[in-house]
């Protein structure tokens, strides 16, 4: 990969990962909810799946999706059913005590991972990044270093909306403020499906 991509690549990679969707909605909603350190492995999930399936994709599953347009589609509505299902349950949550937030259990590594394969704001981004910062005749090396740019932005990037969702426990202190909070953070994933139906 050329030098001079470089910084168009993290500026890129800096926009897509800080903006909301649903890996973002997600962590804030469990840094509201089970604090910061509980939600590393959620985090690292997130960096990690997406930085794999960035790689994997670059390797050589694009052309999958080439050959069969069809597991594309299947995946994106799998996805799509995926996310209301998870929007279903965050709006139906009740506000925990602690002695019920010691034992939930939030997002583990292994979920958050396997979610970005499902996710459709993962897939726009990792096929946007991979069609226009890696050159003609690419290595796998460039393939990697493009993952690796995104786990490290998107480790910083996905773990300020933890430490927000954390920030925010201090300021919903009452049962009803939570509930409409992960009311409001259910509705804000469902509409993060909207720009998949205008693809």
């Amino acid at each position: 990969m050329s030098p001079d991509l470089l910084l168009p690549l993290c500026t890129f990679a800096v926009v897509s990962s800080i903006t909301p969707g649903p890996n973002n909605t997600m962590i804030l909603a469990s840094g509201l909810n089970y604090g910061f350190l509980r939600s590393v492995p959620h985090l690292l999930g997130i960096c990690c799946g997406f930085a794999f399936m960035i790689f994997a994709t670059g390797m050589g599953l694009h052309a999958v999706f080439e050959q069969a347009p069809l597991l594309q589609v299947i995946l994106k509505y799998a996805g799509a059913l995926y996310l209301l299902w998870l929007a279903w349950k965050l709006a139906r949550a009740q506000p925990m005590n602690a002695e019920q937030a010691i034992l939930s259990r939030p997002m583990g590594f292994f979920g958050a991972a396997a979610f970005q394969w499902v996710n459709p704001k993962a897939w726009v981004m990792g096929l946007s990044a991979l069609t226009t910062y890696l050159p003609q005749g690419f290595k796998a090396g460039d393939a990697a270093l493009l993952a690796g740019v995104f786990w490290v932005i998107g480790i910083f990037c996905v773990g300020a909306w933890a430490l927000f969702g954390v920030a925010m426990r201090r300021v919903l202190q009452d049962p009803r403020s939570v509930r409409v909070f992960n009311l409001a953070m259910a509705l804000l994933l469902v509409a993060t499906l909207y720009p998949m139906f205008l693809a």
